[in-house]
């Protein structure tokens, strides 16, 4: 019991907040590449491992294997099974986090240093010796079907999954990355296997580590760990064609309040125009209660509780997308006042004021996110995956102060395409008819 109360001590107060990180890069002889900040004020550290390539891997046929494996990484690894494994993780007072996105399979791991050897130990079972066990499958497989049954009734799951279905049509985004009750109950432990393999392979790491560790350390850590994980993994699929068409299409659904999911083409985070495009989509819905929409969405018309966008860069597509929930008889208000907006910032752009406002909010809340081992390791190794400099958090804030009132607003006339701004609606909208799909 002292240790675990002492490891969520030091989770909590591995590091201030602040964005100043001295962040070197190691390559272990094995081949392995890791951004390492090192903090060994206290004897803790937080390890970030992705893999490129999560849902996407799927067969259409064979979808939610990916997630369903992932699911099942601490369920048992070599020697131990379920139980055995989690009493081994807590006695140890290390903590294991599996996930999975549609482009990324994502492990955490906290450990102190003193049990450092036999945590890492431990975490490669989990990644390279899992062990699949019926009795875990079926359980874990019962708690995934659960979740899908009720996403079906969930008008907020609907219209994500309707909205990207109808964008990215066969494409592996255009499928739910958990699968469906059909699919999922179809799985195999063959196919739990494969998925494993084609996942977690050594030609789609990315590493970030914080705190008590040296280079040296990192390294030995990181080829005992990973080394022997599959060389290559399964291909990764091609850029998507999104479908786009500017459209509002409703799916009837028995709910006293809709939902609206909506989008239009976004922006490479490689553009040179992307920190203009961040900054705008604060100021008009980005920004919570200060952004465009919300202010007349919410606050002006009372229309909805809230309302958002926000700029998407998957691996394979890029959107800009939004949401919002009204009632049945005024969410048809609420979609024009969206589109009027969306073509008002395109015409009139956006005051000085708003841009300064944008900027001091932007650059004042990005040291906050640097409050601990766990956040800045998530944040040096998302930087790996997106390819920007090693150096990108000294120099990010520069980057918003810098955009001007000129580029932000020719980029509001060069980006914001209302012709093309298209909703998905899930609910009993009056006055949206459902012929529109």
């Amino acid at each position: 019991m002292i240790r675990l109360i002492w490891a969520a001590v030091l989770i909590l107060a591995a590091l201030p907040a602040r964005a100043e990180v001295d962040i070197h890069e190691v390559t272990t002889p094995g081949g392995i590449t890791a951004w390492l900040v090192e903090e060994q004020s206290i004897p803790f550290t937080a390890l970030e491992i992705r893999f490129r390539g999560g849902a996407v891997l799927d067969a259409p046929d064979k979808k939610g294997a990916t997630s369903l494996m992932v699911s099942l990484l601490e369920e048992g690894a070599g020697d131990l099974d379920a139980r055995a494994f989690a009493k081994a993780a807590e006695s140890l007072a290390a903590s294991f986090r599996y996930d999975i996105s549609d482009d990324t399979v994502r492990v955490s791991a906290r450990f102190l240093t003193e049990n450092r050897d036999q945590a890492a130990a431990l975490l490669r079972d989990s990644l390279v010796s899992p062990r699949f066990d019926e009795d875990a499958v079926e359980r874990v497989r019962a708690q995934l079907l659960s979740i899908l049954q009720s996403n079906e009734k969930d008008p907020r799951n609907i219209a994500g999954r309707r909205f990207d279905a109808m964008v990215y049509g066969d494409h592996p985004y255009g499928l739910p990355q958990d699968g469906t009750v059909e699919t999922v109950s179809a799985l195999t432990r063959d196919d739990l296997l494969a998925a494993h393999k084609g996942a977690l392979a050594r030609d789609r790491i990315y590493v970030g580590a914080v705190g008590d560790i040296t280079p040296e350390e990192l390294s030995a850590l990181l080829d005992d760990l990973l080394g022997d994980l599959p060389a290559t993994g399964a291909p990764l699929p091609g850029p998507a064609q999104v479908a786009l068409d500017g459209g509002t299409h409703v799916e009837p659904f028995p709910t006293p309040q809709s939902v609206a999911v909506f989008g239009q083409p976004g922006i490479d985070r490689d553009d040179p125009d992307f920190f203009a495009a961040f900054v705008l989509d604060h100021i008009l819905g980005g920004g919570s209660f200060e952004s465009r929409l919300m202010q007349e969405v919410r606050e002006k018309r009372g229309l909805t509780y809230g309302v958002y966008s926000y700029l998407v860069d998957k691996d394979q597509a890029q959107l800009w997308q939004g949401a919002v929930s009204s009632a049945n008889d005024r969410v048809a208000e609420a979609i024009q006042v969206i589109r009027d907006e969306w073509r008002k910032l395109r015409d009139s752009g956006v005051s000085a004021e708003e841009l300064q406002d944008a900027k001091t909010y932007l650059t004042g809340a990005y040291p906050l996110r640097f409050d601990g081992n766990g956040p800045i390791a998530n944040i040096i190794v998302a930087m790996q995956m997106e390819g920007l400099p090693i150096d990108y958090i000294a120099t990010r804030n520069d980057k918003v102060e810098a955009v001007t009132l000129d580029d932000i607003n020719r980029v509001a006339k060069e980006l914001l395409d209302p012709d093309r701004l298209t909703f998905v609606v899930v609910g009993q909208p009056e006055g949206l008819e459902p012929a529109a799909n």
